[in-house]
């Protein structure tokens, strides 16, 4: 047997490389991923007081720090056993829309953007955000402008644009001005123009590589995603998992979440994956993922975003199953987003004063699920009579999705690996199915049953061992 190693991924966030087996003949006969990243967050919060985990763990991505400060908040306030005060809650959610408009918009265009602009096959050294830039400057310009809208939403309400502060127990230490409105408002609604530019620029270019979609990150799955009023949703509501026939299997309070779901290690990886529990390691695959939601839900909540998922559900079914389809569900999810900031900038509720709840610490557990970018996040804190934290598990979307991601690489080396030297654009085509779940390797790693796989051992200059831990 040989082995060919794709290392590292690029265009994603975080390191990885995919080690893909073939024989002697050159045929893939198996590919996996391989995460190697050490990250301690679970143990760095515990002995912590519970209102500094908000604020720690947006340190743990610089992509996804809203995602885990929104989640972190959500647990804090349920651990304190409190309702987030009426305002807080619209502005944290209007925090998370700001955030899926920078997310989505970087991850479209100068991650995913590239393969299709200028083909799988094409040169790397154009194959990169600087050719989309070379290639066309108007549109890097309105890529730029269209993040930094979303980043502009997120220094709003959450006081810095990347790793925001704002949260304390049972609310949010700032609110918006009537100015602060008057000078977003107009920015959401650009946000709104160039989302239905992006998906008209993008449609067309999906269409062009249908073959490619249907082929490549093949791993048919259930998914799983928060709804609300059977809508798409993205910060509150019910976790559903919809099963491969496209029937609902489980609606379930988020808080119940280590029901459902259990934890397998892999062998070749720091990274979990995430099963449903009932029907067992083999047969609980899901993913969660914008293609996810918009598979979970039964519809959109804002008109221009339902009428693409219309358009999408007459042209994939539901539930859709390519994994290439994750940039085009990525798209709906932007314009949702920015439609969504549009309505909640425009209702006077925003600029309301309701921004705390009183709270007391207490020894109590304390749940919060948000759907990230890259799709459902639990935070999970136990805290003793004191407020300290004892125990903290975080479960991001990389891992849920780490097993589909491994069956994905799979299926498609067998498909289009027969050589031991395949050529650089059937390589690229292997990161593409990375690139389509848009991984944060840095939020998923943690430690393997329980222990960090880390040995540390101190030499003397000479060489000589001194401490081996």
């Amino acid at each position: 047997m040989k082995q060919i190693k794709v290392a590292p991924v690029s265009r994603i966030e975080g390191h990885a490389q995919i080690t893909i087996d073939v024989d002697e003949s050159g045929k893939a006969t198996d590919a996996r991923l391989n995460i190697m990243e050490i990250r301690g967050f679970e143990k760095f919060l515990q002995g912590r007081p519970i209102e500094e985990a908000p604020r720690t763990v947006t340190q743990i991505c610089g992509i996804c720090p809203v995602s885990h400060h929104l989640a972190s908040a959500k647990a804090v306030d349920d651990n304190f056993g409190v309702e987030t005060a009426p305002t807080a809650k619209l502005l944290r959610e209007l925090m998370q829309y700001g955030q899926y408009i920078h997310s989505h918009a970087l991850h479209f265009y100068f991650l995913a953007a590239p393969d299709f602009v200028f083909g799988p096959d094409s040169d790397p050294k154009q194959r990169n955000v600087f050719g989309i830039i070379a290639a066309n400057p108007e549109l890097a310009v309105q890529a730029v402008k269209h993040r930094k809208i979303g980043q502009q939403i997120v220094e709003a309400t959450g006081g810095r644009s990347i790793s925001p502060v704002t949260f304390v127990p049972g609310g949010i230490t700032k609110g918006l001005t009537k100015e602060d409105v008057d000078r977003l408002l107009p920015m959401a609604k650009q946000a709104v123009e160039y989302s239905k530019s992006a998906l008209a620029l993008a449609k067309p270019i999906f269409n062009q590589y249908i073959d490619a979609i249907k082929q490549l990150g093949s791993a048919e799955s259930m998914h799983l995603g928060l709804v609300k009023n059977g809508n798409l949703e993205l910060y509150d509501g019910t976790l559903r998992l919809l099963g491969k026939d496209g029937s609902i299997v489980k609606e379930f309070n988020p808080k119940d979440y280590l029901q459902y779901i259990a934890e397998y290690v892999y062998p070749h990886s720091y990274l979990k994956a995430p099963y449903w529990k009932e029907m067992g390691w083999e047969n609980g695959m899901y993913r969660v993922s914008p293609l996810s939601r918009i598979n979970v839900c039964d519809k959109i909540s804002t008109p221009l975003a339902n009428a693409e998922l219309q358009e999408f559900r007459k042209a994939f079914g539901r539930p859709a199953q390519h994994t290439l389809l994750y940039h085009y569900a990525r798209l709906i999810e932007l314009l949702y987003a920015s439609e969504r900031a549009v309505e909640m900038l425009s209702d006077p509720a925003i600029m309301g004063k309701d921004l705390r709840a009183p709270v007391k610490p207490r020894a109590a557990t304390g749940v919060g699920v948000i759907e990230a970018p890259r799709g459902t996040l639990i935070h999970d804190y136990d805290t003793d009579e004191k407020g300290f934290i004892t125990r903290a598990n975080i479960i991001v979307a990389t891992a849920h999705n780490n097993k589909a991601i491994n069956v994905g690489l799979k299926n498609t080396a067998q498909k289009i690996i027969n050589s031991a030297t395949p050529p650089e654009g059937i390589l690229n085509r292997m990161e593409m199915v990375i690139r389509a779940y848009d991984p944060c390797f840095s939020c998923a790693t943690h430690t393997v049953a329980g222990k960090m796989p880390l040995e540390v051992i101190i030499n003397r200059p000479d060489g000589r061992e001194v401490i081996r831990r």
